[in-house]
């Protein structure tokens, strides 16, 4: 990553953007993972 950054604006905005990436991902991750898990469940029932 070539990045050069100039002021402490410049710096804070890159931070802030990769963590709001970050997140998101891990947000949709734990979507993801709680349908699996709920999924799951359904198959097991046998009334």
């Amino acid at each position: 990553m070539d990045a050069i950054f100039y002021t402490l604006q410049d710096f804070m905005l890159h931070s802030k953007s990769i963590t709001y990436i970050l997140i998101g991902g891990i947000l949709i991750g734990l979507m993801l993972f709680w349908l699996f898990l709920a999924g799951r469940d359904e198959k097991k029932r046998t009334f």
